[in-house]
């Protein structure tokens, strides 16, 4: 009886069950075991090595030795095979097998590693996608995240209004191909920077018309997708390419470009799976590239309205020869500006300004600073009055913008205004809170004159004072901002006298070239600022083309002055101008005499 319950319960568990004899002659074998191992009724009595199984499972219940949930193929089964002898309590020799069914764990725990690394794949890429605001970044970004974890080969392209900060009007036209992965950059078929329109049935151009994802999981089979026409198909196949995936990028229904996903190792094809995957990346590039893509717009307008604001080409004028560099900082756009105004009497201003912060506010606040200066120094008022009335002006703004919490104050803007006399041969100089001018003589002496510094503009306080310096012909004036010579990681001092050491090396340098040679050789390799340089090199106007009279108090000296100007005037070749300059000297003199 007890036997019999044995038996039953040997017949009904779920584990396969073999007892063997010392010889590995099978004694009993369950339903189980005759199940998953497909024997015949009547094995009973055969050895291990009759009963049809894989080698290595053969060898390994023939031998009998312990073993511990060893896996071994039977058919298209993975089992889980323990084996324990049986002599170990004094029984008689052999040994028990049993047999666990894994084939579908295994399967589901490799469904769950795929699972895992997709989720890993969305993750990292909700990490690495969009740290950069420039849109080939983003593009390459997600060929990073995706090579060759998802896809052999990966291409971004967007289209070409995208590139330029625009949205698209139709979701089909030129794409750039902005990002490559998988392939070398002159591939044949992907190469990196190539414009193209796709033809019709492309699926890149089946996704962007559509807005959805295209799905080519087998490229030499084309029944029941939608996979594009043979000689597509064929020119994907030539280059190692049996499966395929193109996602449209769009953001809020707006068309981007698409993403072309390519796989060449055999026998690893796309699956809807795939596909919901690809959509997600899509998705979040998407975004990104939108991001970017604002980013190119308002940077491009402002780039623009920056570089309409400084000075395009400087005017002429006899006093100085003079040349110019800027470079904005990491943003693109800053508020360092400089100008060359010509004055009556020959004389020129030069000025140099500096306005706190990096984007649009600061480009808008520069531009007004130098109209307001333009406007000032047509009164042709004295440096340090000007900087009074610049910072009256600051200070006014910025009283005026207190009511708009959105609106960055003006106040600590710098500038920097000198006038230039060619006749005397001197320069007057004031300065709100800007570096001080150098003087790279002809001799080859630099000079950094003592100008009294004030506080920056809008503060108030102190009043601003001019210094009056004697300038040799032939001095350079190196008027620049603070970005030129000082960093994060470089002092305004070690800046300067690095510009100093530069200027000192080559007297006999050109302002052109002068400005080429600060900026490559001071200018920090990681500048933290925009940077603005003017450099003008002095001239004096030549005794013949000056003229000077001794007037004495009597109105009858009146009428030979003018006959004495019309004269050198007549001389000079200036006959246009010869009555206004009449006209003015007359009433110049006669008011003096009243």
């Amino acid at each position: 009886r007890m036997y019999a319950h044995h038996d039953a319960v040997l017949h009904s568990v779920r584990e396969g069950v073999l007892i063997m004899d010392a010889d590995g002659r099978l004694l009993l074998v369950n339903d189980e075991a005759r199940r998953l191992l497909q024997l015949t009724p009547d094995i009973d009595g055969s050895h291990a090595t009759a009963l049809g199984l894989e080698p290595r499972l053969t060898r390994l219940l023939a031998a009998g030795q312990p073993v511990t949930d060893e896996v071994h193929a039977a058919g298209n089964r993975l089992l889980a095979v323990n084996i324990r002898p049986t002599d170990r309590a004094g029984g008689p020799a052999g040994s028990v097998a049993t047999l666990r069914d894994t084939t579908e764990l295994r399967a589901l725990s490799g469904r769950a590693e795929v699972a895992s690394e997709r989720l890993r794949l969305l993750y990292d890429a909700g990490v690495r996608i969009g740290s950069t605001l420039e849109l080939s970044g983003t593009a390459e970004e997600l060929v990073g995240v995706v090579v060759p974890r998802f896809a052999d080969i990966a291409t971004v392209e967007l289209l070409e209004p995208v590139l330029r900060g625009e949205e698209p009007a139709v979701p089909h036209g030129v794409l750039h191909r902005t990002a490559v992965g998988g392939v070398p950059p002159e591939h044949p078929l992907f190469r990196s920077g190539e414009k193209a329109v796709p033809p019709p049935s492309s699926p890149q151009r089946q996704a962007l018309e559509s807005g959805q994802s295209v799905l080519c999981a087998d490229l030499t089979d084309a029944a029941g997708q939608p996979a594009p026409c043979e000689a597509e198909a064929r020119r994907l196949r030539d280059q190692g390419i049996h499966s395929l995936i193109a996602v449209p990028l769009r953001f809020r229904g707006v068309p981007l470009g698409v993403a072309t996903f390519c796989r060449t190792r055999p026998g690893a094809a796309f699956d809807d799976e795939d596909l919901v995957i690809a959509g997600e990346l899509a998705a979040r590039t998407a975004v990104c590239v939108d991001n970017a893509r604002r980013y190119t717009r308002e940077h491009t307008m402002v780039t623009t309205l920056q570089r309409n604001l400084l000075p395009g080409a400087l005017p002429d004028q006899d006093a100085v020869d003079v040349a110019s560099h800027y470079l904005p900082a990491r943003a693109g756009v800053g508020g360092d500006w400089f100008d060359v105004l010509p004055l009556p009497g020959a004389r020129v201003a030069l000025v140099v300004g500096d306005v706190a912060g990096q984007g649009l506010h600061a480009a808008a606040t520069m531009g007004r600073l130098r109209t307001a200066v333009q406007n000032f120094s047509a009164l042709d008022l004295p440096p340090d009055e000007v900087l009074a009335l610049l910072d009256e002006l600051v200070a006014r703004l910025d009283l005026e913008r207190e009511t708009d919490p959105d609106s960055a104050r003006i106040t600590g803007a710098t500038c920097l205004y000198a006038i230039y006399d060619p006749v005397s041969g001197r320069c007057s100089v004031a300065r709100a809170g800007h570096p001080g001018p150098v003087l790279a003589c002809p001799d080859g002496t630099v000079q950094t004159p003592d100008v009294p510094a004030a506080p920056p503009l809008g503060l108030g306080g102190e009043p601003f004072e001019a210094a009056d310096l004697p300038v040799p012909e032939g001095t350079r004036l190196v008027l620049y901002t603070n970005g030129l010579v000082a960093s994060h990681d470089r002092d305004h001092d070690t800046g300067l006298d690095l510009l100093r050491r530069t200027l000192a090396a080559a007297p006999d340098r050109g302002p052109a070239a002068t400005c080429q040679e600060l900026f490559s050789t001071v200018l920090p390799a990681r500048p933290s600022d925009d940077a603005a340089l003017l450099v003008a090199r002095t001239h004096r106007l030549a005794p013949e083309n000056v003229a000077e009279w001794e007037v004495p108090a009597d109105p009858a000296a009146v009428a030979p002055l003018r006959a004495a100007c019309a004269q050198r005037i007549q001389d000079w070749g200036l006959d246009e101008a010869a009555f206004a300059a009449e006209l003015v000297i007359s009433e110049l003199v006669t008011n003096a005499l009243r």
